[in-house]
């Protein structure tokens, strides 16, 4: 086919007493390339005499880091069992164009890697590495899948609607379509010996659909985040001295993660995310709330280092208002307003972030796409590294002040 490689065949399943059965097999290659040019403003690039220093940067990147989509590559495949039951599987990669090299901590099949079983009455199932119903339910309405991509994900992608988590060893449901209504829920298992609630995550969403409106809600809850959560890659580390949250940063190193580094101790992580859009013609309002909370800090033993001694819960609450409009069969547009409070830790001041993001797509063809995005954060109060908050805008280097501008154009391939 033009758009796709897809190998269909025929093979004998079983032999009934009284009549033959036949079993429909199918396998879908498919992928998605993604590159661009970034511009990066007061990019960290290190302390000289206690003070961050930072430069503008321009830079190749893959989509993973500050595209549209990540580059990815996949399979899948179905077999029919019969009596409206069928098999199914999904193994994606991802990777980078620059170099390619595989992402995900160099797993082959580190985005997705699950198998199941789908039924034309109950829905389906499947085990394996998958996301959280938060990707299907709430991230739809984000302008980070709209036309902004990673850059224009909320601060630190915390309450994953950006779909930069991922969940091993877990079970996923999702329901069938009753009048617009979706449901499901996942449960990813710890498998830590002697102790069943280590590092186990669960969540469960919905989502419903009428006409121009739609909805979506989800709560996700992980225990020991730094590894259950933020830590879902191999080279993020399995001890509990590691933090997977982000580098607390040191006096020559530039921060990785300064919104949320501090607070890698803590016990659980919960979040509430709701959203929904309403289409009028060819314009649409969407909005989206999300309330994260790091549970209990100070559990170095099991969760992370805690080297601010950072006690009882920090909540971040966030909140997107987006439009997008289809000014030509071929040219969307949109803009974005996200706005992020944190509470601090132990009564100390938190942190706001504010950020305006812009979009613009023009599709050559139905597989192939030129975009562009823009997006400028602001920080103000005090971060999780008890210091001054600088701006990060996501997958990008953190700057070092409080402002920050990025900007890419970009273009991606399917196939």
């Amino acid at each position: 086919m033009k758009n796709k490689l897809h190998i269909s065949v025929v093979v004998a399943a079983m032999c009934a007493a009284s009549n033959n059965a036949w079993s429909q097999s199918s396998l879908t290659l498919y992928g998605l390339v993604d590159g661009g040019i970034n511009f990066l403003s007061n990019a960290q690039t290190g302390k000289s005499q206690g003070a961050l220093t930072g430069h503008s940067k321009v830079s190749i990147q893959d989509g993973t880091l500050g595209g549209l989509n990540a580059s990815r590559f996949g399979i899948l495949g179905t077999e029919d069992l019969g009596g409206g039951l069928s098999a199914i599987f999904k193994l994606e990669s991802g990777f980078a164009i620059n170099s390619g090299a595989l992402g995900q901590g160099s797993d082959l099949f580190g985005r997705q890697a699950r198998v199941g079983l789908r039924s034309n009455q109950f829905g389906t199932i499947s085990l394996g590495r998958q996301y959280d119903p938060a990707i299907a339910f709430i991230r739809p309405f984000t302008i980070a899948a709209q036309l902004a991509g990673f850059m224009g994900t909320h601060v630190g992608d915390m309450d994953d609607l950006d779909d930069s988590h991922y969940f091993d060893s877990s079970i996923t449901y999702t329901s069938l379509d009753y009048n617009g209504v979706v449901f499901g829920g996942m449960y990813g298992v710890g498998g830590v010996a002697g102790s069943p609630g280590r590092d186990q995550t669960w969540a469960l969403g919905g989502g419903y659909t009428n006409g121009p409106i739609a909805l979506g809600i989800n709560y996700l809850n992980a225990q020991n985040p730094n590894f259950s959560y933020f830590g879902g890659n191999p080279a993020s580390g399995t001890t509990a001295t590691s933090n997977n949250l982000g580098s607390l940063g040191s006096a020559t190193e530039a921060q990785a993660n300064p919104i949320y580094a501090g607070y890698a101790s803590a016990h659980t992580l919960q979040s509430i995310a709701a959203g929904g859009s309403y289409a009028v013609g060819r314009a649409t309002l969407g909005v989206t709330y999300s309330n994260t909370q790091f549970r209990s800090l100070g559990d170095t033993g099991m969760s992370g280092p805690n080297p601010f001694g950072y006690g009882g819960n920090v909540t971040f609450s966030n909140a997107e208002v987006n439009f997008r409009y289809q000014i030509t069969p071929v040219l969307l547009a949109g803009i974005a307003y996200d706005y992020t409070h944190s509470s601090g830790a132990d009564g100390r001041p938190g942190a706001v972030y504010q950020q305006g993001a812009a979009g613009l797509n023009y599709a050559l063809s139905k597989q192939t796409n030129l975009y562009a995005a823009v997006v400028f954060q602001h920080a103000s109060g005090t971060d999780s590294l008890n210091q001054p908050a600088v701006a990060d805008i996501t997958g990008q280097t953190a700057s070092a002040n409080n402002h920050q501008l990025a900007v890419r154009i970009g273009l991606q391939a399917r196939f």
